[in-house]
């Protein structure tokens, strides 16, 4: 394949030293996880092609061993070492595609190696001629040479590239390959070596790994191609990707170009740490020569590659180029495979495409068969957007297909059927998982029993619980699940009776602690949450962080501050306290029992113990003060939130205004609000209560235009309340705008706004000053019928109306005389007066309500 790319070593920011990679003592293996692979980049561009050398030596039985077994075998029955990865299968030796098989031969629980003898490997029988023997006699016989006796001068190439590929672990393949080495009949080449890297690279023996890369140069083996892809997958996956690009470096300086393979090794690097341009930016290099000044293709790629690609496009929100790298697969006549369509469905439906994943399984249908990912994923899709009935076809359609579902198919289903309470149908298919012996994970036992619990199921919740619980194997993560369950919902002696469970089977750890102390919080069982604190220790379990944390907001939230604070103390004295957050549910809640002496003691003391108060701790003080009109007091902690470098929120500036409307400083309000409208947007405006007050002061000044410009934006948002319309009525009667007051007093019973005695007196006032008469009976008339008590300045703004139409002063004593003997008989007075007056038939009906 000749390419005319030239990647630049440089910008790969090489910085690393091949001599400078970590050693780890072979006593402190770091640890790390399982690396899942399907192919073997060290055998994809074939064996060496030329014949073995053999030397006219006889081979003898003895031989030395180098450097790297010594050290590996002077600690053998020592080491600490990682379980081995996965053992290999039969392939073609030119692709470097295999099987993969988890096996982990010779170490006991504790990771140790506990003997080399081992079982029987039964992989090798995949295999013809006399691989299978081999690989019996090396697991069953720990001496090397003892174990390749019969075959010791007759192992071809090929044969020891596959006892090398066969190793389940890392020493034994040293062992074998220093064997090889030290047989001056046999010449190994690239192909072994790039094994060999492999495997102790698997293994994260980067010391190794290095040794092993110069022996190759110092004996004039050449590195091929998928000698640096083997190099640069190994890394990567270790988590080491400055060095993986070492290499890609360093194959850059020799101009040797990626094949494919290691091509797609660099992509999954660069989309595994999420750097999707730099993935795209090398597959384009990669993939595109430069021809007249134009990027034109100039390699035909696998599917494996364009899959590659079209998943990083995916991750990466980039569908469009997705769909584009798609299409050109087509144009190029590369068949998409079934893991192409599952990437192409998958990146559709996470982004709510839907219609494009319906026309996609059209289209597979007729290239390839959908396997049980493909349904997984459909199933997966349809649940998140929620059409339940479409995942229930699918998991069908699949069985009817012939697939068999796996656990990942059951468990989406039954916990999208969990969810929304759909009993019925999770019960049938947890009948169908027992049949099959599907094993229901713990994350999905607790969904159902919150299904049970939601649906008031409860007898079925707790046969449903103790169906694991019996079973013996349930987690401390899932016996706490389950006092979460009960307890959110209120059913603390079902908690209680998980809690007493967990106990018995002695997994009890301060996540069920925690978790019940919650449960506690939320029944308002303050004492017994406090019970299950103090018998922590008695149990040997010690209080966390989260313990703590708890159990004071649960006690802060139920107006008991000092029975918090003694809680606080103990938390603080165990180093638990890190932030102000549970000093701050303290403070709230002495301010809201009216306790601000308290609540500055406990502030003090955080900032006496250099614990640092949040934004939220002097908006809580500054808005208590507010409330208070205490300035001076409230403006010691603004300058407190200043000098400790806070910027005050928008919470703190309206108690700020609040503050300066009871005492009247419009100056310093407006400037605040000033900075309240800058710092908003289109989707979010000071607080109506803010500019509320703001109204309130505008209006107490006369300063109608600038009441009525908030006045109109708060209309314009829908944000205007009662009280709103009232400030501005009584604003433009104030000021003799009789018209406008009119105006809006019309507008306040029009919405029927009206709800409060207050908004009431204000239209009454307004009509018995106006001289609109009718209107007030009318406006009365409705305050009686919708409940609102009317109060003495409703009877005072209605007396005002009589005396105008004539009736005299010690008439309306009589009448309010009346009505303040008997509720009832007096309302009716005052209707039908005030109806025979102004010429409305009275109802009196209303008044029973009162």
């Amino acid at each position: 394949m000749l390419l005319n790319l030239r990647l630049d070593g440089s910008s790969l920011h090489v910085i690393c030293s091949t001599k400078t990679f970590p050693i780890f003592p072979l006593d402190k293996v770091p640890s790390f996880k399982k690396v899942k692979q399907n192919y073997i980049p060290g055998t994809h561009d074939g064996g060496d092609k030329r014949p073995p050398q053999r030397t006219n030596r006889h081979c003898g039985r003895g031989g030395g061993v180098g450097t790297i077994a010594r050290e590996v075998i002077a600690g053998k029955n020592l080491l600490i070492v990682n379980p081995s990865e996965d053992r290999v299968g039969k392939s073609r030796i030119s692709d470097g595609f295999v099987a993969k098989k988890a096996k982990d031969d010779g170490f006991n629980g504790n990771g140790m190696v506990s003997k080399v003898h081992t079982k029987c490997s039964t992989k090798g029988l995949s295999y013809g001629g006399c691989i299978p023997a081999i690989l019996e006699a090396l697991d069953r016989i720990e001496n090397v040479g003892d174990a390749l006796v019969p075959w010791e001068e007759r192992l071809s190439n090929k044969e020891r590239t596959i006892i090398l590929k066969e190793q389940a672990r890392w020493e034994r393949a040293v062992e074998i390959f220093e064997w090889f080495k030290s047989k001056e009949c046999y010449e190994l080449n690239v192909i072994h070596y790039n094994i060999m890297l492999r495997i102790l690279g698997k293994a994260r023996k980067w010391s190794y790994v290095q040794s092993l890369w110069e022996e190759m140069i110092t004996k004039g083996i050449k590195p091929i191609n998928s000698t640096y892809g083997t190099l640069i997958d190994v890394y990567s996956k270790g988590g080491l990707k400055v060095h993986a690009l070492c290499w890609l470096g360093k194959m850059s300086k020799i101009g040797m170009q990626p094949d494919e393979v290691t091509t797609g090794i660099v992509l999954q690097m660069y989309k595994k740490a999420r750097e999707f341009q730099k993935a795209e930016d090398f597959f384009k290099k990669w993939s595109y020569g430069k021809d007249n000044n134009k990027m034109e293709p100039h390699v035909c790629l696998s599917s494996y590659t364009y899959n590659t690609m079209i998943d990083t496009y995916g991750k990466s929100g980039q569908i469009k180029e997705a769909s584009e790298t798609f299409n050109r697969m087509l144009e190029e006549g590369i068949v998409p495979t079934t893991v192409t369509f599952n990437t192409m469905i998958h990146m559709y439906g996470n982004n709510g495409q839907l219609g494009e994943v319906t026309s996609l399984m059209k289209t597979m249908k007729l290239q390839c068969l959908p396997d049980t990912r493909t349904y997984n994923i459909l199933i997966s899709l349809h649940t998140k957007n929620n059409d339940i009935v479409r995942a229930g076809a699918y998991f069908k359609e699949m069985k009817n297909a012939g697939l068999k579902p796996d656990p990942v198919s059951y468990r989406t289903l039954l916990y999208a059927f969990s969810i929304r309470h759909m009993v019925e149908e999770a019960e049938e298919l947890i009948a169908e998982m027992d049949h099959n012996d599907v094993e229901i994970d713990e994350y999905t036992q607790s969904a159902l029993t919150r299904m049970y619990i939601e649906a008031e199921m409860i007898k079925k919740s707790w046969f449903w619980f103790q169906r694991f619980h019996l079973r013996g194997s349930m987690s401390s993560e899932g016996y706490s699940a389950n006092i979460d369950a009960y307890g959110e919902r209120g059913y603390l002696s079902e908690a209680e009776r998980v809690f007493i469970c967990c106990q018995e089977v002695n997994k009890r750890t301060v996540i069920e602690y925690n978790v019940m102390i919650k449960a506690y919080g939320i029944g308002k069982s303050c004492e017994k949450a406090c019970e299950v604190f103090e018998s922590m220790m008695s149990y040997g379990v010690a209080p966390d962080k989260c313990t703590y944390n708890t159990l004071v907001q649960i006690l802060a939230s139920s107006d008991m501050p000092h029975k918090a604070r003694s809680y606080l103390e103990k938390m603080r004295e165990t180093g638990y306290v890190s932030d102000c957050i549970p000093y701050c549910a303290v403070i709230s809640s002495f301010v809201k029992l009216g306790q601000l002496n308290m609540a500055e003691e406990v502030y003090k003391e955080m900032v006496d113990f250099n614990i640092e108060p949040d934004v939220v701790v002097y908006g809580v003080l500054i808005n208590a003060f507010a409330d208070t009109g205490n300035v001076q007091e409230a403006m010691s902690y603004v300058e407190a939130m200043r000098k400790a470098g806070i910027t005050g929120n928008s919470v703190i500036q309206s108690s700020l205004i609040k503050l300066y409307t009871k005492v009247g400083y419009l100056n310093e309000a407006e400037a605040i609000y000033r900075e309240l409208l800058e710092s908003c947007n289109t989707a979010q405006y000071p607080d109506v209560y803010t500019s509320n007050c703001m109204i309130n002061l505008y209006s107490e000044r006369s300063m109608v235009r600038k009441a009525e410009a908030i006045f109109e934006s708060m209309k314009q948002r829908g944000e205007a309340n009662e009280f709103t319309f009232a400030m501005m009525l009584c604003m433009y009667k104030k000021n003799g705008r009789f018209e406008e007051a009119t105006q809006v007093a019309k507008q306040m019973r029009e919405m029927k706004i009206l709800t409060d005695p207050l908004s009431y007196n204000s239209v009454l006032g307004l009509y018995a000053l106006d001289g609109r008469f009718k209107e007030a009976v009318e406006t009365f008339k409705e305050m009686v019928s919708s409940g609102v008590r009317p109060d003495d300045s409703t009877f005072k703004s209605l007396g005002t109306i009589l005396i105008k139409l004539g009736l005299s002063k010690k008439a309306v004593r009589r009448i309010e005389e009346v009505r303040k003997q008997e509720i009832k008989r007096g309302l009716e007075l005052w209707i039908s007066t005030l109806s025979s007056l102004v010429g409305i038939q009275s109802n009196t009906e209303d008044c029973d309500e009162l």
